[in-house]
């Protein structure tokens, strides 16, 4: 990929997340997913691969469908209601078309099967956009519609996606796929949250993009691609291989890293609102994640030395680390004894 195609979809994918978290009205808020959706498609198809024109040709078609749904949705509230405005989502079949449309593009079962399939046809930085910069237009949707969303509908989508991520993410030996699962589980708690409160979950989705994007880099740093070549990861960059046993297990949510803080608010605001039961389910599905996380770690951080029969290269040298991974771990790990500074803001 030429320097000016790249930058061309840099800026447009800039560009169209900035024109729907900044609009108010539903034809634009199409139009900047749109923009997206065009932008993101070249980065994604750059290596020429059949897997990466299949991923392309799967993204495309999702999305273009969702985006239709999209726009049908709020083209019946404006008939029905006569103002364009996305805060006024106020009629019962728009609500769900647009629930729809929304789980579509983010992932949430049952409308998940497109997303672990296209970041294994694509690289590690694509698949990082993907995973976290792509999701903040629908999120931002979805903050601004909460209100008007069946709750019961959006409870049984999150439950089912955080049990099938974490699920389906114990069979997996592909990495990109286990960070797909992983992004469709915290996707659901995300959503369940969203109707009781709502900048919780923009919370939740800001530490798990700074999570992720610490996980990503590291691995991209090291040219993982699966648990097999993780093993000899070690003889690469020891140091760096340490800390991403820490980025793995703050993803995973155990104290006291980072990534404890949005569940552990999440299980009490569920609590708060007399959702005991949820909460448990929640708590107890989280633990099928925090296996594969355990897996991950496990691999990572044992000496299998290298095997020359089947990988090269996999002794120490020197590579340049990208430069926002250290401080992308930093607060991937040590964020927790903030959390009263960072509650105060929501």
């Amino acid at each position: 990929m030429t320097p000016h195609t790249k930058l061309i979809s840099s800026m447009s994918l800039l560009l169209g997340t900035a024109i729907t978290i900044s609009s108010n009205h539903w034809v634009m808020a199409w139009t900047g997913l749109e923009i997206n959706t065009l932008a993101i498609i070249p980065l994604i198809s750059k290596s020429h691969h059949p897997r990466a024109v299949e991923a392309v040709i799967k993204y495309f078609l999702v999305q273009a469908t969702a985006s239709a749904l999209l726009l049908f949705s709020s083209m019946s509230n404006a008939w029905t209601t006569g103002q364009w405005d996305i805060t006024q989502l106020t009629h019962p079949t728009s609500c769900l078309l647009l629930t729809i449309a929304i789980a579509m593009k983010l992932g949430l079962v049952p409308f998940h099967f497109w997303f672990p399939e296209v970041l294994q046809g694509t690289s590690m930085i694509t698949a990082l956009l993907l995973s976290t910069m792509i999701k903040f237009p629908p999120i931002t949707i979805l903050f601004l519609t909460s209100h008007s969303l069946n709750p019961t509908l959006l409870t049984t989508m999150a439950i089912i996606s955080t049990a099938l991520g974490g699920w389906m993410g114990l069979n997996q030996t592909q990495i990109r796929k286990i960070m797909a699962f992983s992004s469709i589980s915290h996707m659901g708690w995300m959503t369940i949250i969203l109707i009781y409160n709502p900048n919780l979950t923009l919370l939740t989705f800001y530490l798990y993009v700074l999570m992720t994007t610490a996980v990503f880099l590291s691995l991209n740093t090291v040219k993982v691609l699966k648990l097999t070549t993780m093993m000899t990861s070690w003889t690469k960059t020891p140091m760096l291989n340490a800390t991403l046993m820490l980025a793995l297990l703050s993803l995973a949510g155990l104290p006291p890293l980072t990534g404890f803080l949005p569940k552990w608010l999440i299980i009490q605001e569920l609590t708060k609102q007399e959702m005991t039961t949820t909460a448990t389910i929640m708590a107890m599905l989280s633990l099928l994640g925090l296996f594969f996380y355990l897996r991950l770690t496990y691999y990572s951080t044992i000496t299998l030395p290298p095997n020359t029969m089947n990988h090269m290269k996999q002794w120490y040298m020197n590579k340049t680390t990208n430069i926002l991974v250290a401080p992308m771990i930093s607060t991937t790990t040590l964020l927790l004894p903030l959390s009263p500074m960072i509650l105060t803001t929501i």
